[in-house]
């Protein structure tokens, strides 16, 4: 089968590899469309990623075949990428938090193998179905949308609270959404590209400015609120100026969700934390049952679809164009390969 190989910092070559074996528990999948992820930028574009992997984890396909001991699973189901298995007896699993299981394994370490390919292998545990008469451009959404999600609950977001939207790549404008769509009617968003503050602005942001817009206080200033400070940051970019920045926009009490990974080291003013009792925290991939609510919501129709995926899709041989335009902000939304 083909798939797109990585081998080294923005290298990438469409070879042909091993279909990949399947265990009495597993299910291959034929892929019809998978999403272009932050991380998957990391991996390739900034070399996180192990040569010889490939990446690829918003998909959506049919079942081809199935292992020995899969029952729920028959060849020709229309399946949806769900969240990988965990140990279920750790204790975050036991406390209803797989994201932070014990046993997970750290982003890039391994040799994955995704789904920028034609067939990809799970678990039969790590799939949904489709839901009835969702579109499957819609249905790839359901991961980042999930990501987007746990980042709102984790900032413990409420209805009348104000919200900031730090990044309006694709993560960023399915959290603009999915706030909107949750009845949340502040939602203000800053970023830098001209490209996605109009997708900001497309998918509903309140209002949409440019980070250097943002008052920042000084060192000096550790007690000063910003005029028009706000309830919650949600921090999508991953950038240290913009954690930086989050930070002192919240009001007292306020919360700043860390949902972008990045590699630069923001420095936080430690007395701003504890004069004005903010709360700094992560978010890392789901909620427990987040694909679900994920599913739920897109095929509710609340979502602006549209606006959210680029138009069209690309094929393997056009995927590290595809990152390279990403990661320079020439495209704002999810873009769709389709292997």
């Amino acid at each position: 089968m083909p798939a797109a190989v990585l081998k080294g910092p923005g290298r990438l070559t469409v070879e042909d590899v091993p279909v990949p074996p399947l265990g009495a528990d597993d299910v291959l999948v034929e892929i019809d469309l998978c999403g272009v992820c932050g991380s998957d930028l990391h991996m390739v574009i900034d070399g996180w990623g192990a040569p010889g992997s490939w990446h690829g984890h918003e998909w959506v396909g049919r079942v081809a075949a199935i292992g020995d001991g899969v029952t729920r699973w028959r060849p020709g189901d229309l399946v949806v990428g769900g969240p990988s298995a965990r140990c279920g007896a750790c204790a975050m699993c036991r406390a209803g938090r797989p994201s932070l299981c014990a046993d997970r394994d750290t982003p890039g370490i391994g040799s994955e193998q995704g789904a920028f390919a034609a067939y990809k292998a799970a678990g039969a545990e790590e799939l949904l179905p489709m839901p009835s008469g969702l579109d499957p451009r819609a249905a790839a959404l359901a991961e980042p949308l999930a990501v987007a999600l746990h980042g709102i609950h984790q900032g413990g977001v409420q209805p009348g609270d104000r919200v900031l939207v730090l990044g309006a790549g694709p993560i960023g404008a399915l959290s603009i959404a999915a706030l909107l769509a949750m009845g949340v009617d502040d939602v203000r968003c800053a970023e830098p590209a001209e490209h996605r503050q109009a997708l900001a602005t497309a998918v509903g942001a309140t209002a949409v400015g440019h980070p250097a817009d943002l008052v920042v206080p000084s060192i000096a200033e550790p007690g000063l609120v910003v005029d028009d400070a706000v309830d919650v940051v949600l921090e999508c970019s991953g950038k240290a100026t913009a954690m930086e920045a989050g930070l002192a926009q919240l009001a007292r009490g306020g919360t700043l969700v860390l949902v972008g990974a990045g590699i630069e080291s923001p420095r936080f003013d430690p007395n701003r934390i504890l004069l004005n009792e903010v709360v700094i925290t992560g978010a890392f991939t789901y909620d427990q049952g987040g694909f679900d609510e994920a599913l739920g919501l897109l095929a509710s129709g609340a979502l602006p679809v549209d606006a959210l995926l680029e138009p069209g899709e690309v094929r393997l041989e056009g995927l590290l164009d595809a990152m390279r335009d990403l990661a320079e902000g020439r495209r704002a939304g999810k873009v769709l390969v389709r292997p």
